[in-house]
C-alpha cells in the first residue's frame, strides 16, 4: 500500500543542470552547456562562483598543476577558469534568450555579493561550505530558497545548518549528496533521502555525482523533489567534475524517464479500453 501511495504522489522534480566549472573558463563552452540543458527541459542551470585568493587553501596555492594551458600554480589555474561579473552578465543575457533560469553557488561572501547583481530567487550551499556557519548566516539573511548539499557532513553538521536557516526564516531544501567524483553506486546510500525527510520534516532532494542515470530516478521515487546533476559536453574532457557528469546521452535518458513517467503511471483506475476490447474479440471465442 505504501508503494502505491508513493507512486500516486510522484510529480516531476525540479531539475537543476549543474554546469559548475565544466565550462573550463570558456563562455562558448558555457553557452553550449546551457543549450544542452534547455534542449532537455531542465528547470535551471547552476554555476559556481569563487574569489580564488580567498577560496584556495594556502597549502594548495603554490602547487604546480598540469593544465590544457600549460603548467601553472593551482591558484593561477583557479583564476583561469573563474568567470567574472562581465562573464556572468553574458550568461544572464544568454539564459534569458534561451528561457532558462540560472543561479550560482558561491564559496565566499564577496562572490555571494556579486551574485546579488542578478536578483536570482535561488541560492545554493555547496557541500564543502556547509560547516562555514558564518557564510551560511550571510546567505540565509537573503531569505531566498536555498538548496543545501549535504555531502562531506555528519547529521550534526546538517542540524547546525538547518537551525541557521530556520532561525532566519529562510526556505531551504536539503540535498542528499555523496561527495566523491564519480561516486560508486554502492556508496550512494539513497535511503538517506528518507532519513533526512523523517528527521528534519523538510523538502529533500538529491545531488548526484555518479556516472549513471538510474540512481537519480530511484532518488525521485524515494521522495526527492529536486534532482541536481552535473552536465558535460564530453565526460572525457579535462576537468575534475567531467567524469562525474552526465553527457547528452545520459541527460536524454534521465529527462525522458522523468517526463514520461506520470503518463505511464496513469490514474490507477482499472479500465477495459476500446483497443483491448477489439483485441479480446480475437481470443475469446466463447463470446459473441
Amino acid at each position: 500500500m505504501k508503494t502505491n501511495q508513493n507512486l500516486k504522489k510522484l510529480k516531476k522534480p525540479f531539475l537543476i543542470a549543474e554546469i559548475g566549472i565544466n565550462h573550463n573558463g570558456s563562455i562558448q563552452l558555457a553557452k553550449k552547456l546551457i543549450d544542452l540543458a534547455a534542449r532537455y527541459k531542465f528547470d535551471c542551470v547552476k554555476f559556481q562562483k569563487r574569489t580564488p585568493e580567498i577560496c584556495t587553501p594556502e597549502h594548495q596555492k603554490g602547487v604546480i598543476r598540469e593544465t590544457p594551458w600549460g603548467q601553472m600554480t593551482y591558484l593561477e589555474y583557479k583564476k583561469k577558469i573563474e568567470f567574472n561579473l562581465s562573464d556572468y552578465k553574458i550568461i544572464d543575457n544568454y539564459c534569458k534568450k534561451k528561457k532558462i533560469k540560472w543561479f550560482a553557488s558561491s564559496w565566499d561572501k564577496n562572490s555571494q555579493k556579486i551574485m546579488r547583481t542578478f536578483n536570482s530567487k535561488l541560492n545554493k550551499i555547496a557541500s564543502a561550505m556547509i560547516t562555514n556557519l558564518d557564510f551560511l548566516k550571510y546567505v540565509a539573511s537573503e531569505k531566498k530558497k536555498t538548496f543545501i548539499s549535504t555531502g562531506m557532513t555528519s547529521i550534526k553538521d546538517i542540524e547546525n545548518a538547518v537551525k541557521i536557516f530556520k532561525k532566519a526564516k529562510c526556505p531551504f531544501v536539503l540535498l542528499h549528496c555523496v561527495s566523491t567524483y564519480p561516486c560508486p553506486e554502492k556508496d550512494l546510500n539513497l535511503n538517506v533521502i528518507r532519513t533526512l525527510k523523517n528527521k528534519f520534516k523538510c523538502e529533500v532532494g538529491y545531488s548526484g555525482h555518479e556516472s549513471t542515470v538510474s540512481p537519480s530516478v530511484l532518488a525521485w521515487y524515494l521522495g526527492a523533489t529536486v534532482i541536481e546533476r552535473h552536465i558535460t559536453l564530453d565526460r572525457s574532457m579535462w576537468g575534475t567534475d567531467q567524469s562525474a557528469s552526465l553527457s547528452e546521452e545520459g541527460i536524454r535518458n534521465l529527462t525522458s524517464v522523468i517526463y514520461k513517467t506520470p503518463e505511464i503511471l496513469g490514474n490507477g483506475l482499472k479500465k477495459f479500453s476500446h483497443n483491448e476490447k477489439n483485441i479480446s474479440k480475437k481470443f475469446r471465442y466463447w463470446e459473441n
